[in-house]
């Protein structure tokens, strides 16, 4: 059960990058009929999520909604690289996700697919992949 691995580009500041192609192809390369996978960003300053992936809107939104709630600069961060607001949504979304593995494929809602969210990008980052059968 060795992580997989792939590295991911976010092109601008915050993003969300649909990743559920990736991931599927990890379960299918696998092997694994029915499992888990679990997907994980090692960054402090990114997370992974779920939810719609039909409509762009939905992810414009919530990344519009993350700045209004936690604004990049406060006069109360501390933090030297100035990225503060970075680790906080971070931590608001979370780090990881679990997805159940069916018949080789992810269990994912009709309008789901799984993001990469970025929050202090343009960077070169990486996802891990653990698939339990």
């Amino acid at each position: 059960m060795n992580p997989i691995t792939f590295g991911i580009d976010t092109p601008r500041h915050a993003c969300m990058r649909d990743i559920t192609r990736q991931v599927q192809e990890a379960v299918t390369e696998s092997g694994v009929d029915h499992g888990l996978v679990h997907v994980f960003s090692p960054h402090t300053t990114a997370a992974i999520t779920i939810n719609e992936n039909a409509d762009p809107d939905v992810v414009n939104d919530m990344l519009r909604q993350l700045e209004q709630m936690v604004p990049w600069s406060q006069p109360f961060f501390d933090h030297d690289e100035g990225n503060s607001a970075a680790h906080v949504k971070s931590s608001m979304v979370g780090c990881s996700e679990t997805i159940a593995i069916a018949c080789g494929k992810l269990v994912l809602g009709m309008w789901q697919g799984v993001y990469f969210c970025e929050f202090d990008g343009p960077r070169r980052r990486s996802v891990e992949l653990t698939v339990i059968g």
